[in-house]
């Protein structure tokens, strides 16, 4: 949808102009996943679909939201900011509204807000990361508060936790918002340092296969991980001090790793550690031109959270092995939190119709759903778009 319908949905739905526009992107995981949390590596990128936030102070002691991909519009007054609603997808913009007041900011009047994203609900590609930062942005800029990009990519995780119930890490929140044109972010989710490295693909495209397997991340089965690999840190901590599973290199967990003796937990941990390497050498790889070695490091990386995180499930498992039969993927592997989603492969661009029919095919044929496929453009971090 055009910015210009959106200034229009919003008069229609306000009876007043909107003064300001916002945008912040979905984002895709290259490789690093469940690390996050973990205090590892990840190497996401922005894309260039997202969230956009029209906004206007009404003069009011009340927020309103709208959004044009939900039917609910929610008022919430000043004092019940900081309160969480029950079932509803305002929980994502109010939860960032509730960090702002929390940290001792304060607000003159109420806004009336209007939500619409084009990234496509619980495929993986963090439409809830992108809500939550487009709002920390819009405020920040509105409130004057100075914040910068990292500190809304911790409000906005902070939302996630308290108002949307998952334990997530940072790292959807800061591809949304310190993403850049044509660059991947490796992230140490520990330290929160990063670099923007270039993504340059001769003749090579990103494309993600959306499973139309809905991932629900706030099933319990994300917090369940979480909870795993607190347990294994607990264990191996008997015998070495570590805050984080990602602090180890292989090497030195396969000398301690009798210490964990829950087997689940086991299992848990050495993915971590294991994708933390892969990341490492896959981002050493992409500077260096090899885009083979790349690939190969994705396609171990769904393995491992195939068999040892236990993430996939069927939909992104068809969806991965139909991709690796076919000669022009480089790499491919499920992207985001798991259990449903989608996955993200480098393929030749002389490949990539052969890819979408072969792969589509095979996968309506086992799964009974039909896939989509989009070319990714790697985009800018949030902004002001007017």
């Amino acid at each position: 949808m055009e910015v210009s319908e959106l200034k229009k949905s919003f008069k229609e739905a306000y009876g007043q102009e909107a003064e300001a526009v916002y945008f912040s992107p979905g984002r895709v995981n290259l490789i690093g996943e469940h690390t996050d949390y973990n205090g590892g590596f990840v190497f996401p990128c922005a894309l260039s679909f997202g969230t956009y936030l029209l906004i206007r102070k009404n003069g009011e002691k009340f927020v309103q939201f709208r959004s044009l991909n939900q039917p609910e519009v929610v008022k919430v007054t000043f004092d019940k900011l900081t309160e969480r609603l029950e079932k509803s997808w305002a929980n994502y913009p109010l939860g960032v509204f509730a960090q702002f007041v929390k940290r001792g900011y304060t607000f003159e009047q109420g806004f009336d807000i209007m939500i619409w994203g084009d990234v496509p609900n619980g495929a993986g590609l963090s439409s809830s990361a992108a809500l939550e930062v487009v709002t920390a942005y819009a405020l920040n800029d509105q409130l004057g508060t100075g914040l910068n990009r990292t500190e809304l990519a911790k409000i906005g995780q902070k939302a996630e936790h308290e108002f949307a119930l998952v334990n997530c890490g940072i790292m959807d929140q800061f591809a949304s918002a310190n993403g850049k044109k044509d660059h991947a972010i490796f992230l140490n989710c520990d330290t929160l340092d990063f670099e923007l490295v270039p993504v340059k693909l001769e003749g090579v495209k990103v494309v993600i296969s959306n499973t139309h397997s809905p991932h629900k991340l706030d099933s319990g089965a994300y917090n369940q991980r979480v909870a795993e690999c607190k347990l294994a840190v607990e264990q191996l901590n008997k015998v070495r001090p570590i805050k984080y599973l990602a602090e180890l290199t292989e090497a030195e967990f396969e000398k301690i790793e009798d210490a964990i003796t829950d087997p689940i937990a086991h299992k848990r941990a050495r993915h971590v550690v294991g994708e933390v390497q892969r990341t490492t050498d896959a981002v050493k790889a992409l500077k260096e031109g090899d885009i083979e070695l790349f690939g190969k490091l994705m396609n171990a990386s769904h393995v491992s959270l195939r068999d040892d995180y236990e993430v996939t499930g069927p939909e992104l498992d068809t969806m991965a092995e139909e991709a690796w039969k076919i000669e022009g993927v480089i790499g491919s592997r499920m992207t985001g939190g798991g259990f449903g989603g989608c996955t993200v492969s480098l393929v030749k661009d002389e490949a990539i119709e052969e890819f979408k029919e072969k792969v589509g095919k095979a996968y309506e044929a086992k799964i009974n759903i039909k896939p989509d496929f989009y070319i990714a453009e790697i985009g800018n971090g949030a902004m002001k778009v007017e």
